[in-house]
């Protein structure tokens, strides 16, 4: 939606981008667990209900890149050569604006981790016999003055698991966009 709306312009990014302002103006754990609640509990549902609250952020940053580079010297030779619509799209503009959708990716996969465990602590997310640790967190709850490592472990799983997606974002920016510096 962001590489058609920052490269066609006009009415129809006024329309994407007004939806995309609608989807985005919904608090994200929240609209997560509306979708996981219309489309069942269960690990897929889930995953797509967490995908189904991020895009707005990357149509975003796709439209304002493509906005940045619409009038660049490449893509005007690019069309110079006869290469327009979709082959434009995919061959030449989506390449520039991949490196740095990687790298929000990294970064937003804590966020997304967090809220995945979210869901699974409250029932909505993997269905038992599937490990998954927001569940873990929530049966180690009965017997966490007891037995507190059933809950700790996964939880420093959580925390460790964030962590490392965030240096891997920090990583890749630093090798994928050079002048962010």
């Amino acid at each position: 939606m962001g590489i058609l709306s920052g490269y066609y312009g006009g009415w129809l990014e006024r329309i994407l981008m007004r939806f995309t302002d609608v989807v985005m103006s919904m608090p994200r754990l929240i609209l997560a667990f509306a979708f996981v609640a219309m489309l069942g509990p269960g690990l897929v549902n889930g995953a797509l209900a967490l995908a189904l609250t991020t895009w707005p952020a990357y149509a975003r940053q796709a439209r304002s890149e493509i906005q940045r580079l619409r009038h660049s010297d490449y893509l005007a030779a690019a069309e110079m050569l006869g290469i327009r619509g979709g082959r434009l799209l995919v061959g030449h503009i989506l390449p520039l604006c991949l490196p740095s959708a990687i790298v929000r990716l990294a970064l937003d996969l804590a966020g997304i981790i967090l809220a995945a465990a979210g869901l699974g602590f409250l029932g909505l997310g993997a269905r038992p016999p599937m490990a998954e640790w927001g569940a873990m967190i929530a049966d180690g709850m009965q017997v966490i003055f007891d037995q507190w490592w059933i809950a700790a472990i996964p939880g420093a799983a959580i925390l460790l698991a964030s962590l490392a997606f965030n240096l891997l974002g920090d990583g890749l920016r630093d090798i994928l966009e050079p002048q962010h510096d």
